[in-house]
């Protein structure tokens, strides 16, 4: 641990826009008391007053002001700050320690950068030098021009020879100001916004992997070089929807061991390459035609995924990745849920992890409902079961949209084949209503550009309420669909009963939910302080100290 360190900054992410919420108020708060623990000072600076982050316990001095890097300055040369993190507050306090470090703020004031360092975020946001990086290390980019101008965009799709093309603009958070190009007169638009948006003026022309399937790998790594990967994650949705669009699922259910061997080595390869200390996300396009992987894009801080990881595995990232910064290797930094481990050891999961957007258009009418390359969610649900049908239906049951199931929508056959094919937030609920029209998987599949494994999950739960609709509902069908995630509801629905006859009958004949652990090591070591999911079928883990008295807190 530095001893020479006395007072450290943290800076937050701001107000709550599209493709950065409420995830790092979650790291940064973790970051907080994980230097606070060390007896570090420490400085907070958001300008959010709504964020648990800027309660006054949560640091030693907290400031509410603009999230601009003069306002940062200032701040900095008055409390006499060491080292500021910049991992923690999402793309703004990346950008803005990026430019302290650039116009020399951060030398002239003898102000350590902590965890990873502005090289390796240079050589992650700027799509010029992330590309020549990839390359010396061997690792597979798409084939692309960095371009500074309308102009170069359009001789670069000349090089590339053919539309589609991918617009990223270098330093922007959730797609902003990117897009699918399909012809010059789009491409001139999504330029323009994409170099507007860009805090160096650049995007990145990239040839389009539409349809190829989207891995993340969550990797952390410290300064003596060890590194581990934390969780990999499964974009249901293909290339061409943006990752915070799309429900993520984890682990990944569909990748062969042989090919996550080769993804794990390349996200290793990568962290190291950059030489980025703490947790980053890795993303990956894959060709599941051929095998064939591209690197997409590195996001070294703590993100969207990352803050999904942590809770799907139970390895606290963003607290872990603070104490690497301030010197801690990973074999030195104990693992509170086990007690017994460190960080070091890679998390297992024996369960289903998912990722379900929530998307404002029920107070935003006139907008675009399509899902593209840039974030329009706002929020997002995640829910965990023993099966993907289990922890999809608990998903959209926690969306808060008046569903408690993959409810039917109103659609001609014309309308249903344009929702799987051009996808809008009604995809989930489009999908399943297409199943039970009868069309088969294998063309929902190819229509959505869905994995057939998923699709037949979907048809798993249309097939239930097939049964309970046409079936004598017995403990054996009763105690099936709660397995399946069925709720109380949804079954009363299907089988023409009261919800509370269901519930009442559910009870009588002993179907309740238990709990199971999250502990970071699939049950191998003994867990302290775990959390739970509740499932059905199966017997609980949940040990009640009787010596103690307990409190539910809602």
């Amino acid at each position: 641990m530095r001893k020479d360190y006395k007072k450290l900054m943290v800076i937050g992410s701001g107000p709550i826009v599209i493709g950065q919420a409420a995830e790092f108020d979650f790291s940064g708060s973790q970051a907080c008391k994980s230097l606070r623990e060390e007896g570090y000072k420490t400085v907070l600076v958001n300008s959010n007053p709504a964020t648990i982050q800027t309660d006054l316990e949560m640091a030693d001095a907290v400031y509410i002001e603009p999230m601009q890097a003069d306002i940062i300055a200032k701040i900095i040369e008055k409390e006499g700050v060491d080292g500021i993190m910049a991992g923690m507050g999402g793309q703004t306090a990346l950008n803005i320690c990026s430019e302290l470090a650039e116009n020399g703020t951060l030398d002239r004031l003898g102000v350590t950068l902590l965890g990873t360092q502005p090289e390796a975020i240079a050589m992650s946001e700027d799509r010029e030098l992330f590309k020549e990086t990839m390359e010396k290390i061997g690792e597979p980019v798409p084939i692309s021009r960095t371009c500074t101008s309308i102009e170069q965009a359009i001789e670069a799709v000349k090089v590339i020879g053919r539309y589609p093309v991918l617009i990223r603009p270098a330093y922007t958070l959730g797609g902003t100001g990117g897009g699918i190009a399909y012809n010059e007169e789009e491409l001139k638009d999504i330029c323009g916004r994409g170099l507007a948006y860009s805090r160096i003026h650049q995007v990145l022309i990239e040839e389009s992997v539409l349809g190829w399937k989207e891995y993340e790998y969550e990797v952390m790594r410290d300064h003596n070089d060890n590194c581990i990967i934390i969780c990999n994650m499964e974009n249901i949705d293909a290339m061409g929807i943006h990752t915070g669009e799309s429900i993520v699922c984890a682990p990944c259910l569909t990748l062969s061991d042989l090919d996550h061997q080769r993804l794990r080595d390349a996200s290793l390869k990568v962290i190291r390459a950059l030489g980025i200390e703490g947790g980053c996300n890795v993303q990956f396009a894959y060709n599941p035609a051929n095998g064939d992987y591209r690197l997409i894009e590195v996001n070294p801080r703590v993100s969207r995924s990352s803050a999904l990881a942590s809770k799907a595995t139970g390895y606290p990232i963003a607290r872990v990745s603070a104490k690497i910064a301030v010197g801690y290797t990973l074999d030195e930094i104990p693992n509170r849920v086990t007690g017994t481990t460190y960080a070091a050891f890679e998390p297992s999961v024996d369960y289903v992890v998912l990722k379900v957007p929530r998307w404002p258009f029920d107070k935003f009418r006139t907008v675009d409902r399509h899902l593209g390359t840039q974030m329009k969610s706002t929020g997002e649900t995640m829910a965990i079961g023993r099966t993907f049908e289990e922890a999809l239906l608990k998903g959209v049951r926690s969306l808060e949209i008046g569903s408690v199931h993959l409810d039917p929508v109103n659609m001609t056959d014309e309308q249903l084949e344009d929702e799987l094919v051009h996808a809008t937030d009604k995809r989930i609920f489009a999908i399943a209503e297409a199943l039970r029209k009868g069309w088969s998987i294998e063309k929902v599949s190819e229509l959505a550009s869905w994995d057939a494994f998923f699709t037949r999950k979907v048809a798993n739960i249309v097939n239930m309420e097939k049964r309970l609709a046409s079936e004598p509902l017995g403990k054996d069908l009763l105690k099936e669909a709660k397995c399946m995630g069925f709720c109380d509801a949804a079954i009363a629905s299907f089988t023409g009963k009261d919800e509370m006859d269901i519930r009442r009958t559910r009870k009588d004949l002993g179907i309740v939910p238990v709990y199971k652990m999250v502990d970071t090591c699939s049950a191998e070591f003994e867990a302290k302080t775990p959390y739970f999911y509740s499932t059905y079928g199966l017997s609980s883990e949940v040990k009640r100290d009787k010596s103690k008295k307990n409190i539910i807190i809602i």
